[in-house]
């Protein structure tokens, strides 16, 4: 691993090599966690389709889906692999589900910020899941009901670009006070965060900071993020550590994304190819 400077690290492939484990020949699905994902509304059905697809390709055991009830056969014939929890909105995420059951949980991709979305964000925030990811809407949601931070359960991994987090933190991100303000965040609510973007960086509560090295142009697409939601919400399942899923997550993300362009293109790449393409990034790490 290439040293940056003090508590700063660059993301090697030798180095997310040492964090990958092998399956055991006698192991079954149980023994790589039952993930949910509370995701999609009308209209935004493909980021449920697509976090749901980039999970089960990484590994999680077992998916259940939470959806407003306008998604159940979009998700049912996309994703036959993932399980579906329907909201009582035929829209909206409007009431969440029990989450005792579940090894991890991510919420955001296309959620939408209806307000009964809002106050379905504070019941599940009440509720103190383990290993919760905030992604996109759900992060927009506490941006604008800064209430809702202090709800926070300790060990959650935000996955802001630099809009929403310049939302959440309240001062616009530029590469020079990134670093101070996504390690403050850190600290405050401990948290990991995985600012998106070229040289997507992760900062932990203990001050450690990690450089990505993968990744391309051509990764500026829609959906991208979502993809990113399920490969992280796979190995917090299997039960990786917050700062070990987030390392993983977005290099072997964007190594799927090098491998993609290479074959692609740049300008062609979708971000249904960053699936299409994890198998190939997950075997080169093993």
């Amino acid at each position: 691993m290439e040293r940056k400077s003090a508590n700063s690290e660059n993301l090697t492939a030798e180095y997310i090599r040492s964090l990958m484990r092998r399956r055991k020949a006698d192991s079954h699905k149980g023994d790589y966690g039952h993930a949910m994902l509370i995701s999609g509304s009308y209209g935004m059905m493909g980021a449920a389709v697509l976090a749901s697809k980039a999970c089960i390709r990484s590994g999680a055991g077992l998916l259940t889906t939470h959806i407003p009830s306008c998604g159940y056969q979009i998700m049912q014939v996309s994703a036959p692999e993932v399980m579906c929890s329907v909201d009582p909105s035929h829209n909206f995420f409007s009431a969440s589900p029990p989450l005792e059951r579940y090894d991890a949980v991510a919420v955001g991709p296309g959620l939408g910020t209806n307000p009964e979305t809002v106050r379905a964000m504070e019941v599940l925030l009440r509720s103190k899941p383990a290993n919760l990811i905030i992604d996109a809407d759900a992060i927009n949601i506490l941006a604008k009901n800064r209430d809702l931070l202090p709800l926070l359960p300790k060990g959650t991994i935000f996955t802001p670009h630099k809009m929403e987090f310049s939302r959440l933190t309240g001062e616009v991100v530029t590469e020079e006070n990134r670093r101070k303000l996504q390690s403050e965040f850190s600290h405050k609510y401990s948290a990991v965060v995985v600012l998106k973007g070229a040289g997507t960086t992760v900062s932990s509560p203990k001050g450690e900071y990690f450089v990505n090295t993968t990744g391309n142009p051509g990764m500026a697409t829609a959906g991208s993020g979502d993809v990113l939601t399920g490969v992280l919400l796979a190995l917090l399942a299997q039960g990786y550590t917050l700062v070990e899923a987030a390392c993983i997550g977005v290099y072997v993300h964007g190594l799927a994304g090098d491998m993609a362009a290479e074959d692609i293109g740049e300008i062609s790449l979708i971000s249904g190819d960053l699936i299409e393409y994890l198998p190939d990034a997950f075997r080169e790490m093993i």
